[in-house]
């Protein structure tokens, strides 16, 4: 069987890529589980051939480190510090570090590295909601606020949202109020080719750039195994295509894959999740 994403036990000095497993899931709202999510990730990659036939690379042969799980008892405030203390030193060795959840809250602390590190930052924010409220059930920092706390740090220079179909009143008035924002919606999305709109994408993201992959920006026929599978999402090769180009034209700093959920009855979502994992790999190594 084959063991991929850093099971091997490549040592983190002398990785390319660093992934940490975030098992957190403190603010869900609907459905609950992404807790097991980096867990059935990790587990599907086991079986997830290590050639790239599109690109003709082998991304594992760059080195992929895996760390130790790291979550929190506390609301995502308190994780976020502690994934910028985890994130921070590897993103300033220059390795690109990738963080399985687990909720969307586990984002902030690793987009806050990213954004210290590397100001000017753009986010490549891929899902099916905006996530801009300022609060959502109690929480300032739950999956619902993460952009907005986004936005709040120094380093973010753009947010880059593809794939919105599921968008509030309070999120839109953000989305129109902060010139940073740009809104790619799926009904939009849905009238074209993605040659027609990955360009105007891709021409809004600055230099450096951090992807946040909520797996329900994906069409629930791909992952159905998330929080709120919301209808009318992108499609498998239309996010590849995506990815791929923004990886060649722009230079990735770090990623997250998050809200996978997984099903007792089907493993279609979890192998989904580990070839998107896989395939951002390859697309990261083929730029170089």
């Amino acid at each position: 069987m084959n063991r991929p994403f850093g099971e091997a036990g490549v040592e983190a000095d002398h990785a390319r890529f660093v992934l940490v497993p975030v098992p957190y899931e403190k603010t869900t709202t609907y459905r609950k589980g992404t807790a097991a999510g980096p867990a059935a990730l990790l587990a599907a990659g086991s079986q997830v051939e290590l050639y790239d036939e599109e690109t003709g690379v082998k991304p594992l042969d760059a080195g992929v480190a895996l760390l130790p799980p790291v979550s929190s008892g506390g609301l995502p405030d308190v994780l976020a510090d502690d994934l910028l203390g985890v994130v921070q030193p590897h993103l300033a060795a220059g390795r690109v570090v990738g963080c399985l959840g687990g909720e969307h809250s586990i984002s902030l602390g690793p987009i806050r590295a990213a954004a210290r590190l590397r100001k000017g930052i753009g986010i490549l924010h891929i899902d099916a909601h905006p996530d801009l409220r300022d609060a959502y059930e109690g929480t300032r920092f739950g999956h619902g606020c993460v952009m907005r706390r986004v936005l709040e740090e120094k380093g973010v220079a753009k947010l880059v949202q593809v794939g919105l179909r599921a968008v509030s009143a309070d999120d839109d008035a953000v989305i129109r109020g902060d010139a940073r924002i740009r809104p790619f919606y799926a009904f939009d999305l849905a009238r074209k080719t993605p040659a027609e709109w990955i360009d105007a994408v891709i021409e809004e993201l600055p230099p450096r750039i951090y992807v946040s992959f909520d797996v329900d920006g994906l069409d629930p026929s791909v992952v159905p195994g998330t929080g709120t599978p919301e209808p009318g999402g992108l499609s498998w090769w239309g996010a590849l295509s995506l990815l791929r180009a923004a990886f060649a034209r722009r230079e990735l700093v770090a990623f997250d894959i998050v809200e996978l959920l997984p099903e007792t009855h089907s493993h279609v979502s979890d192998f989904a999740a580990a070839k998107l994992l896989f395939k951002m790999l390859a697309y990261a190594v083929a730029r170089r």
